[in-house]
């Protein structure tokens, strides 16, 4: 005879408090809410950071090769800009918009 499924009646549902989350501390669970809406940001900020960083560098580069004389290809140039801004806006909008934190 296999064995019968749980009793899903007694079990806590999402919407129901339960005692283990009553103890939790209120700072914590904000903390663990924040991120599961927004899971990885701390990682994807520093992919952002290094290579927003990156792209900024090769345009310092490319821009000092400029400068002295050297030749550089306006599409070199254009990718490092392109580059530069896309990753720049997307540590810009990976942004924490709670004013609180």
């Amino acid at each position: 005879m296999p064995p019968s499924a749980p009793d899903r009646s007694t079990a806590p549902s999402p919407g129901r408090s339960n005692g283990a989350q009553d103890r939790l501390d209120p700072a914590l669970r904000q903390r663990l809410l924040q991120e599961a809406r927004t899971p990885w940001r701390g990682l994807r900020r520093a992919l952002w950071l290094a290579l927003t960083a990156s792209a900024g560098l090769g345009l310092a580069t490319m821009t000092m090769r400029l400068s002295s004389g050297d030749s550089v290809a306006a599409s070199d140039l254009m990718i490092q800009l392109t580059a530069l801004s896309l990753f720049g806006g997307l540590l810009w909008f990976d942004r924490n918009r709670d004013p609180a934190s």
